[in-house]
């Protein structure tokens, strides 16, 4: 059987699950991907067991069935050098041969019957969104989620759809900082869910919203998520866990307020963080007659001290903080002015944009 690929869709295609293919495995058989070949639709197919992507592939004149289980970092690298479209030959040896212009490959397949199959879904909640919507909602807490964290549940961010309140919130802790984006969202269901997306997960779909701009489809059930990306099909498994309490650790009665230039304080603490190379980021803040005062220490490099203008007109304060996470915190927002919410050196403090409580970070405080 002799079937003619066009090289830059297959590289297109090959591209986009690279993430998902796993290179480090016990599973060899997640290291290939399934090309389906079908007189109607052909599809690439990968999983790594915890996602997998579904998309189709153009490929005219088949004549019949075939399914190939290919190593996928390797073709990929061969769709990336040659210059010609693939010529495709499979005999059923178990052997596939890959010709373009000059170039000719010989390549072992596995057995597309043990790759792992995509599962089917059932008991499904299923929501529409905007997938610029959604990719901005993962922006803004994809950073403060946890990253091979021992409490498994930080390792991910929880989608908690409240369709009561006709609301939905993505939130990313890892136990230090917690992000929180908040947007209306209208269902025709009652239900409250909770559910953790893993961050790898997370990670490949922003790659795949930053090249689309409509709405999607999101099927909800107990272990799954899947997500309908224009002609791709997204799935994930979800992480079994115990999300903790979010809502609990958001400071309700913080009552010193600092509003403070964004764009000036992301200078400031990237100036003094030349200095810091501690990995804790030990940052000393003190706010008082409207200065914003920063410094930083390391005994064996020096010291840096920096301040910007603010309003702030409650008592004088000084407290820690991690200065790496004030500035992703400051970096994932984009009004002109950020509004800083206080109680005390110990107790959680509050950042939002100025006039909306869409989006809202928690910082815990350092002792210094």
């Amino acid at each position: 059987m002799k079937i003619t690929i066009n090289r830059q869709e297959l590289h297109d295609k090959l591209a986009d699950i690279q993430g998902i293919v796993e290179k480090k495995t016990t599973l060899p058989i997640v290291n290939n991907f399934l090309i389906t070949f079908g007189t109607q639709k052909s599809e690439i197919y990968a999983t790594d067991l915890e996602v997998a992507l579904k998309e189709p592939i153009t490929i005219e004149g088949i004549q019949e069935e075939l399914t190939l289980c290919m190593p996928g970092k390797r073709l990929f690298d061969i769709s990336r050098e040659v210059e010609d479209d693939l010529e495709l030959q499979y005999d059923d040896s178990g052997w596939v041969k890959l010709k373009s212009g000059k170039s000719l490959f010989r390549i072992a397949c596995m057995n597309p019957d043990d790759y792992p199959i995509w599962p089917k879904l059932s008991n499904k909640k299923t929501i529409t969104i905007h997938s610029d919507t959604l990719l901005s909602m993962f922006e803004k807490t994809i950073y403060c989620a946890g990253e091979n964290d021992p409490r498994y549940a930080f390792n991910g961010v929880l989608l908690h759809l409240s369709g009561s309140r006709k609301k939905l919130h993505i939130v990313g802790t890892d136990g230090h900082r917690l992000a929180i984006v908040s947007r209306d969202m209208d269902v025709d269901f009652e239900d409250e869910i909770k559910v953790i997306i893993p961050r790898k997960a997370v990670t490949e779909l922003k790659k795949i919203l930053a090249t689309i701009d409509e709405e999607i489809v999101i099927d909800i059930t107990k272990n799954h998520l899947l997500f309908k990306l224009k002609d791709k099909e997204f799935l994930t498994r979800l992480i079994d866990g115990a999300y903790p309490n979010y809502e609990q650790v958001i400071p309700a009665n913080n009552d010193k307020v600092v509003a403070i230039n964004r764009d000036e304080l992301i200078k400031c603490l990237r100036r003094i963080l030349v200095i810091s190379r501690d990995k804790t980021r030990i940052m000393k803040v003190e706010i008082s007659n409207n200065i914003f005062g920063v410094s930083v220490s390391d005994p064996e490099i020096g010291e840096a001290n920096d301040s910007v203008n603010v309003q702030y007109e409650a008592k004088p304060i000084t407290m820690g903080l991690n200065a790496k996470f004030l500035l992703e915190t400051l970096l994932s927002m984009q009004s002109p002015t950020v509004i800083m919410e206080l109680l005390d050196t110990l107790n959680p403090t509050l950042f939002k944009e100025e006039g909306s409580d869409d989006y809202r970070c928690v910082l815990m405080p350092m002792r210094i």
